[in-house]
């Protein structure tokens, strides 16, 4: 039987997009991933995962 690695939570994966955008030069990839970031924020205020994980997808997205 294969062991598949954990999928990191939400709360984990924001620490994850957030330290990764405080490393960041600043410019427009970095605004562009701040945007994503404060929406993944509201998301996960309003309990939504779903949304909140895009949001972090699309935030690392643009800092790549």
């Amino acid at each position: 039987m294969e062991t598949k690695s954990p999928v990191p939570s939400t709360s984990d994966k924001m620490k994850s997009v957030k330290a990764a955008w405080d490393k960041a030069p600043a410019g427009a990839k970095k605004d562009a991933a701040l945007k994503h970031y404060q929406a993944a924020e509201k998301a996960q205020t309003a309990k939504n995962d779903g949304e909140c994980n895009r949001e972090l997808d699309a935030a690392s997205h643009a800092l790549a």
